[in-house]
């Protein structure tokens, strides 16, 4: 079924109209969803026609969110933060991928390896690869009209790798603050402990985030966790 808007379009119908009528967002994204043909918000996201897991994890997600995207290494996890920054842009949306570990050669490569041509975007992704990205640089770049704005960290370990740096826990409060008051939707790829994999789990969850220094989970509104092709989304709290 052809939708009448883009997806993002949709929750921001949804968003004044919760607001217009004071009733809970998730009433007025089934509304919206009802008034397109389908049974609720949910069933709406799941026919949604895509090929591509990002184009499902950007219709799970609202407005304000912070998304915690963890797996092991090799897993994915940062292949798909790229695609979510690709799909935002093809949505007609504002991605941002931020990197403190690839250069602007090696996203490019991995673009390809993909099958994106981020060229071929009316308005392609933006690429960061400062040394200085922190949750202060971010905000910066988000700007104060981050409205339908996804942005894509990688990752969250290093991002107070620099002694100059506030620490963990504060610039992810820093980047909630901002996603909360500007409507925008931050990802931040996280690295999975190794005892993971000693365990019995099919997929990692919060308890198996690696954190060199602490932070309140609690920051996060959703995870979404990838191991040997699953993916699993879950609301925080």
């Amino acid at each position: 079924m052809r939708l009448s808007a883009p997806i993002f379009k949709l929750k921001r119908q949804a968003r004044l109209m919760a607001r217009g009528r004071n009733i809970p967002l998730h009433d007025a994204l089934d509304s919206v969803a009802i008034a397109e043909g389908f049974r609720s918000w949910s069933h709406l996201a799941s026919k949604m026609p895509t090929g591509r897991a990002s184009d499902q994890i950007i219709a799970a997600l609202n407005a304000g969110d912070v998304v915690l995207l963890g797996g092991r290494p090799g897993q994915g996890k940062t292949l798909l933060g790229l695609e979510i920054a690709a799909s935002a842009s093809r949505m007609g949306r504002r991605g941002i991928f931020f990197t403190l570990e690839f250069n602007e050669s090696d996203v490019l490569s991995h673009y390809n390896a993909l099958g994106i041509d981020i060229g071929e975007l009316a308005s392609p992704p933006i690429i960061d690869t400062s040394n200085d990205i922190c949750a202060s640089h971010i905000v910066d770049r988000l700007g104060n009209t981050a409205n339908d704005v996804i942005a894509v960290v990688d990752y969250l370990q290093i991002l107070d790798q620099k002694r100059s740096h506030p620490d963990l826990g504060e610039q992810v409060e820093i980047l909630r603050a901002h996603a909360k008051k500007h409507g925008s939707i931050v990802v931040l790829i996280s690295q999975v402990d190794r005892s993971f994999e000693l365990g019995n789990k099919r997929v990692p969850d919060l308890n198996d985030v690696r954190l060199p220094n602490p932070v309140d989970m609690n920051l996060f509104d959703k995870t979404c966790f990838v191991h040997e092709g699953k993916l699993q989304m879950a609301d925080v709290g």
